[in-house]
Protein backbone atom coordinates (compact mmCIF):
# COMPACT_ATOMS: atom_id res chain seq x y z
CA UNK A 1 0.00 0.00 0.00
CA UNK A 2 1.37 3.13 -1.10
CA UNK A 3 1.51 6.30 0.97
CA UNK A 4 -1.90 8.23 1.02
CA UNK A 5 -1.29 12.31 -0.05
CA UNK A 6 -3.34 13.96 1.96
CA UNK A 7 -3.79 17.94 2.85
CA UNK A 8 -0.16 18.01 4.59
CA UNK A 9 2.44 20.33 2.71
CA UNK A 10 5.76 19.17 3.61
CA UNK A 11 8.59 22.52 3.09
CA UNK A 12 12.59 21.74 3.19
CA UNK A 13 13.78 24.19 5.76
CA UNK A 14 17.41 24.23 3.92
CA UNK A 15 18.94 21.99 7.05
CA UNK A 16 17.34 19.07 6.24
CA UNK A 17 14.79 19.34 8.39
CA UNK A 18 11.07 19.49 7.43
CA UNK A 19 8.61 21.72 8.75
CA UNK A 20 4.90 20.80 8.40
CA UNK A 21 1.84 23.23 7.42
CA UNK A 22 -0.79 22.20 6.96
CA UNK A 23 -3.12 25.62 6.97
CA UNK A 24 -0.30 27.66 5.06
CA UNK A 25 -1.20 29.80 2.42
CA UNK A 26 0.21 29.26 -1.08
CA UNK A 27 -0.33 30.62 -4.53
CA UNK A 28 -3.29 29.11 -6.33
CA UNK A 29 -1.24 28.51 -9.70
CA UNK A 30 0.84 25.10 -9.60
CA UNK A 31 4.22 25.27 -10.62
CA UNK A 32 5.22 23.46 -14.28
CA UNK A 33 6.62 20.22 -13.23
CA UNK A 34 10.17 20.25 -14.54
CA UNK A 35 10.37 16.96 -16.74
CA UNK A 36 10.77 15.32 -20.55
CA UNK A 37 7.63 15.20 -22.12
CA UNK A 38 8.88 13.97 -25.68
CA UNK A 39 10.08 9.91 -25.72
CA UNK A 40 11.83 8.65 -28.87
CA UNK A 41 13.17 6.03 -28.14
CA UNK A 42 9.93 3.86 -29.21
CA UNK A 43 9.88 5.91 -32.66
CA UNK A 44 11.69 3.71 -34.96
CA UNK A 45 10.08 0.55 -33.45
CA UNK A 46 8.37 -1.98 -35.46
CA UNK A 47 4.89 -2.35 -34.22
CA UNK A 48 3.84 -5.78 -34.04
CA UNK A 49 0.15 -5.37 -32.33
CA UNK A 50 -0.94 -9.59 -31.03
CA UNK A 51 -4.53 -10.43 -31.28
CA UNK A 52 -6.48 -10.72 -28.21
CA UNK A 53 -6.53 -14.03 -26.75
CA UNK A 54 -3.68 -15.66 -28.41
CA UNK A 55 -1.24 -16.07 -25.19
CA UNK A 56 1.61 -14.05 -24.68
CA UNK A 57 4.34 -14.70 -26.72
CA UNK A 58 5.08 -13.27 -30.26
CA UNK A 59 7.75 -15.19 -32.65
CA UNK A 60 9.73 -12.88 -34.97
CA UNK A 61 11.22 -14.52 -38.03
CA UNK A 62 14.41 -13.43 -40.20
CA UNK A 63 15.75 -14.60 -42.99
CA UNK A 64 19.09 -14.76 -43.50
CA UNK A 65 20.48 -13.20 -46.33
CA UNK A 66 21.64 -15.49 -49.39
CA UNK A 67 25.54 -15.94 -50.81
CA UNK A 68 25.45 -15.37 -54.78
CA UNK A 69 27.71 -18.41 -56.42
CA UNK A 70 29.57 -17.21 -58.80
CA UNK A 71 30.26 -20.44 -60.20
CA UNK A 72 28.74 -21.04 -64.16
CA UNK A 73 26.79 -23.77 -64.70
CA UNK A 74 27.74 -27.27 -66.42
CA UNK A 75 25.87 -28.19 -69.21
CA UNK A 76 23.35 -30.86 -68.14
CA UNK A 77 24.74 -30.58 -64.27
CA UNK A 78 22.19 -29.85 -61.79
CA UNK A 79 23.57 -27.49 -59.41
CA UNK A 80 24.15 -27.55 -56.16
CA UNK A 81 20.86 -25.49 -54.17
CA UNK A 82 21.28 -22.79 -52.14
CA UNK A 83 20.80 -23.15 -48.36
CA UNK A 84 18.19 -21.20 -46.71
CA UNK A 85 17.73 -20.58 -43.32
CA UNK A 86 15.23 -18.20 -41.10
CA UNK A 87 16.34 -17.41 -37.29
CA UNK A 88 13.24 -17.01 -34.75
CA UNK A 89 13.20 -14.47 -32.12
CA UNK A 90 10.65 -14.87 -29.35
CA UNK A 91 9.78 -12.36 -26.78
CA UNK A 92 7.24 -12.90 -23.78
CA UNK A 93 5.09 -9.55 -23.24
CA UNK A 94 4.81 -8.40 -19.66
CA UNK A 95 2.31 -6.46 -17.85
CA UNK A 96 2.99 -3.24 -16.05
CA UNK A 97 1.06 -0.83 -13.81
CA UNK A 98 1.35 2.12 -11.18
CA UNK A 99 -1.42 4.12 -9.11
CA UNK A 100 -1.66 7.27 -6.47
CA UNK A 101 -3.56 6.87 -3.65
CA UNK A 102 -5.32 10.07 -1.90
CA UNK A 103 -7.46 10.88 0.79
CA UNK A 104 -10.58 12.16 1.08
CA UNK A 105 -9.47 15.40 2.47
CA UNK A 106 -7.76 16.31 -0.67
CA UNK A 107 -10.92 17.09 -2.66
CA UNK A 108 -12.79 19.09 0.47
CA UNK A 109 -9.95 21.37 1.23
CA UNK A 110 -7.28 21.82 -1.12
CA UNK A 111 -6.80 25.44 -3.58
CA UNK A 112 -5.20 23.28 -6.31
CA UNK A 113 -6.61 20.65 -8.30
CA UNK A 114 -4.33 17.79 -6.74
CA UNK A 115 -6.02 14.72 -8.11
CA UNK A 116 -6.21 16.20 -11.68
CA UNK A 117 -2.71 17.19 -11.67
CA UNK A 118 -1.48 14.03 -10.92
CA UNK A 119 -3.56 12.06 -13.39
CA UNK A 120 -1.62 14.09 -16.16
CA UNK A 121 1.55 13.53 -14.31
CA UNK A 122 0.40 9.41 -14.05
CA UNK A 123 0.18 9.56 -17.90
CA UNK A 124 3.26 11.64 -18.60
CA UNK A 125 5.38 9.41 -16.22
CA UNK A 126 4.02 5.65 -17.58
CA UNK A 127 4.76 6.66 -21.07
CA UNK A 128 8.34 7.48 -19.62
CA UNK A 129 8.36 4.17 -17.91
CA UNK A 130 7.58 2.56 -21.49
CA UNK A 131 10.55 4.71 -23.73
CA UNK A 132 12.59 3.11 -20.50
CA UNK A 133 12.41 -0.19 -21.03
CA UNK A 134 13.05 0.26 -25.17
CA UNK A 135 15.47 2.23 -23.88
CA UNK A 136 17.25 -0.50 -22.09
CA UNK A 137 16.65 -2.93 -24.37
CA UNK A 138 18.74 -0.97 -27.05
CA UNK A 139 21.47 -0.70 -25.27
CA UNK A 140 21.66 -4.30 -24.39
CA UNK A 141 22.98 -5.38 -27.40
CA UNK A 142 26.29 -6.39 -28.91
CA UNK A 143 27.41 -4.41 -31.31
CA UNK A 144 29.46 -1.79 -29.47
CA UNK A 145 32.61 0.86 -30.45
CA UNK A 146 34.43 2.83 -27.77
CA UNK A 147 35.59 5.91 -28.07
CA UNK A 148 39.50 7.02 -27.65
CA UNK A 149 40.33 3.74 -29.33
CA UNK A 150 39.38 1.70 -26.17
CA UNK A 151 37.89 -1.91 -26.51
CA UNK A 152 35.94 -2.03 -23.37
CA UNK A 153 33.88 0.64 -21.03
CA UNK A 154 36.06 0.10 -17.92
CA UNK A 155 38.75 1.85 -19.96
CA UNK A 156 36.82 4.91 -21.01
CA UNK A 157 38.21 7.68 -19.23
CA UNK A 158 38.40 11.67 -19.46
CA UNK A 159 39.55 12.87 -22.64
CA UNK A 160 37.63 9.94 -24.60
CA UNK A 161 35.25 12.39 -26.10
CA UNK A 162 32.61 11.72 -28.32
CA UNK A 163 33.36 12.33 -31.85
CA UNK A 164 31.98 13.17 -35.31
CA UNK A 165 34.23 10.45 -36.71
CA UNK A 166 33.96 7.93 -34.22
CA UNK A 167 29.70 7.91 -35.42
CA UNK A 168 30.64 8.04 -38.66
CA UNK A 169 32.73 4.53 -38.42
CA UNK A 170 29.77 3.09 -36.21
CA UNK A 171 27.66 4.24 -39.80
CA UNK A 172 30.42 2.83 -42.63
CA UNK A 173 30.20 -0.76 -40.19
CA UNK A 174 26.32 -0.30 -40.80
CA UNK A 175 26.65 0.43 -44.65
CA UNK A 176 29.52 -2.99 -44.73
CA UNK A 177 26.80 -5.31 -43.31
CA UNK A 178 23.70 -3.57 -45.98
CA UNK A 179 22.19 -2.19 -42.97
CA UNK A 180 19.74 0.66 -44.52
CA UNK A 181 19.19 4.13 -43.21
CA UNK A 182 16.34 4.64 -40.75
CA UNK A 183 14.90 7.68 -41.99
CA UNK A 184 15.17 10.28 -45.01
CA UNK A 185 18.39 8.24 -46.12
CA UNK A 186 19.57 9.17 -42.93
CA UNK A 187 20.93 6.84 -39.93
CA UNK A 188 19.55 7.78 -36.32
CA UNK A 189 21.52 8.63 -33.44
CA UNK A 190 20.10 9.29 -29.98
CA UNK A 191 22.66 11.01 -27.95
CA UNK A 192 22.99 12.86 -24.50
CA UNK A 193 23.09 16.78 -23.62
CA UNK A 194 26.47 16.20 -22.63
CA UNK A 195 27.49 14.54 -26.04
CA UNK A 196 25.67 17.20 -28.04
CA UNK A 197 27.41 20.09 -26.45
CA UNK A 198 30.73 18.13 -27.25
CA UNK A 199 29.70 17.48 -31.06
CA UNK A 200 28.93 21.12 -31.39
CA UNK A 201 32.77 21.88 -30.38
CA UNK A 202 34.01 19.48 -33.37
CA UNK A 203 35.77 21.15 -36.15
CA UNK A 204 33.98 18.27 -38.62
CA UNK A 205 30.56 18.62 -37.34
CA UNK A 206 30.56 22.04 -38.02
CA UNK A 207 32.09 22.27 -41.04
CA UNK A 208 29.20 19.57 -41.99
CA UNK A 209 26.46 21.63 -40.24
CA UNK A 210 27.83 25.02 -41.88
CA UNK A 211 27.90 23.37 -45.59
CA UNK A 212 24.65 21.87 -45.08
CA UNK A 213 21.73 24.25 -45.49
CA UNK A 214 19.25 21.69 -44.71
CA UNK A 215 19.80 21.42 -40.98
CA UNK A 216 16.60 22.67 -40.19
CA UNK A 217 14.91 19.86 -37.29
CA UNK A 218 12.51 17.58 -38.84
CA UNK A 219 11.32 16.52 -35.22
CA UNK A 220 11.28 17.70 -31.65
CA UNK A 221 14.87 17.39 -29.85
CA UNK A 222 16.83 17.32 -33.45
CA UNK A 223 19.83 18.28 -32.92
CA UNK A 224 21.62 18.96 -36.76
CA UNK A 225 21.52 16.49 -39.69
CA UNK A 226 25.38 16.02 -41.14
CA UNK A 227 27.33 13.05 -42.56
CA UNK A 228 24.35 11.64 -43.37
CA UNK A 229 23.47 11.11 -39.73
CA UNK A 230 20.30 12.63 -37.82
CA UNK A 231 21.35 13.76 -34.24
CA UNK A 232 18.35 13.43 -31.74
CA UNK A 233 19.08 15.10 -28.20
CA UNK A 234 17.41 13.11 -25.05
CA UNK A 235 17.69 13.94 -21.77
CA UNK A 236 16.88 10.25 -20.88
CA UNK A 237 19.25 8.97 -22.92
CA UNK A 238 21.68 6.12 -21.22
CA UNK A 239 24.44 6.91 -18.66
CA UNK A 240 26.13 3.97 -17.15
CA UNK A 241 26.98 5.73 -13.97
CA UNK A 242 30.71 5.59 -12.54
CA UNK A 243 31.37 2.83 -15.15
CA UNK A 244 34.65 3.73 -16.56
CA UNK A 245 37.97 4.47 -15.17
CA UNK A 246 38.30 6.05 -11.82
CA UNK A 247 34.89 5.88 -11.68
CA UNK A 248 33.92 8.46 -14.65
CA UNK A 249 30.66 8.41 -16.32
CA UNK A 250 29.76 6.84 -19.56
CA UNK A 251 27.41 7.77 -21.96
CA UNK A 252 25.75 6.24 -24.44
CA UNK A 253 24.56 7.10 -28.14
CA UNK A 254 22.23 4.71 -29.85
CA UNK A 255 22.87 4.63 -33.49
CA UNK A 256 20.03 3.20 -35.54
CA UNK A 257 19.50 1.49 -38.74
CA UNK A 258 15.79 0.74 -40.14
CA UNK A 259 13.39 -0.46 -38.01
CA UNK A 260 15.76 -2.60 -36.19
CA UNK A 261 13.99 -3.62 -33.24
CA UNK A 262 10.53 -4.73 -32.83
CA UNK A 263 7.67 -3.05 -29.82
CA UNK A 264 4.75 -5.45 -29.36
CA UNK A 265 1.29 -4.97 -27.08
CA UNK A 266 -2.06 -6.92 -27.45
CA UNK A 267 -4.64 -5.29 -30.10
CA UNK A 268 -6.72 -2.94 -28.87
CA UNK A 269 -5.26 -3.23 -25.35
CA UNK A 270 -3.16 0.06 -25.04
CA UNK A 271 -2.09 1.86 -21.73
CA UNK A 272 -5.65 1.94 -19.95
CA UNK A 273 -6.29 4.88 -16.67
CA UNK A 274 -8.25 3.49 -14.25
CA UNK A 275 -10.02 6.12 -11.11
CA UNK A 276 -11.95 4.06 -8.65
CA UNK A 277 -13.80 7.21 -6.11
CA UNK A 278 -14.22 7.43 -2.28
CA UNK A 279 -15.68 4.24 -0.81
CA UNK A 280 -15.39 2.17 -3.81
CA UNK A 281 -13.36 -0.75 -2.12
CA UNK A 282 -16.25 -1.44 -0.09
CA UNK A 283 -15.74 -2.26 3.60
CA UNK A 284 -11.96 -1.98 3.20
CA UNK A 285 -12.84 1.89 3.10
CA UNK A 286 -15.94 1.93 5.38
CA UNK A 287 -15.98 6.23 5.76
CA UNK A 288 -15.13 6.85 1.89
CA UNK A 289 -11.37 8.20 3.25
CA UNK A 290 -9.42 6.65 0.39
CA UNK A 291 -9.47 7.30 -3.40
CA UNK A 292 -7.16 6.18 -6.26
CA UNK A 293 -5.68 6.65 -9.56
CA UNK A 294 -3.56 4.19 -11.82
CA UNK A 295 -2.41 3.47 -14.94
CA UNK A 296 -1.78 -0.24 -16.53
CA UNK A 297 -0.87 -1.62 -20.07
CA UNK A 298 -1.97 -5.26 -20.34
CA UNK A 299 0.85 -6.76 -22.44
CA UNK A 300 4.16 -4.72 -23.72
CA UNK A 301 7.61 -6.05 -25.04
CA UNK A 302 10.49 -5.17 -26.87
CA UNK A 303 12.79 -6.91 -28.69
CA UNK A 304 16.39 -6.27 -30.62
CA UNK A 305 15.86 -8.03 -33.97
CA UNK A 306 18.98 -6.80 -36.16
CA UNK A 307 21.85 -6.42 -34.09
CA UNK A 308 24.21 -5.04 -36.93
CA UNK A 309 21.25 -2.30 -37.14
CA UNK A 310 21.55 -1.51 -33.51
CA UNK A 311 25.17 0.51 -32.61
CA UNK A 312 26.26 1.42 -29.01
CA UNK A 313 28.91 4.42 -29.29
CA UNK A 314 30.40 4.46 -25.43
CA UNK A 315 32.11 7.77 -24.56
CA UNK A 316 33.16 10.38 -21.88
CA UNK A 317 31.96 14.10 -22.91
CA UNK A 318 33.65 16.94 -21.55
CA UNK A 319 30.97 17.50 -18.53
CA UNK A 320 30.93 13.91 -17.61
Amino acid sequence: MPTILNTTVNTNTGTGASATKPNAYYDKLMLNLLVQTEFMHTKFAQERPLPSKAGDTVNFRRIQKLTPSLTPLVEGVTPDGLNGQVTAMTVTTAQYGDYLAFSDLVDVTQIDPIVKEYTIELARMFREKLDLIVRDELNGGSNVFYAGGKTERVALATGDKPTIDGFRKVVLAMKKNFVKPAMNDRYVAFVTPDVAFDLQDDAKFLKAYEIGQNNTPQMKGSLADVYGIHFIELNNAKIFDGAGALGVDVHSSIILGQKPYGITKINGQGVQTFTKGLGSSGTSDPLNQRQTIGVKINAFAVKRLYEEAIARYESVPTGA
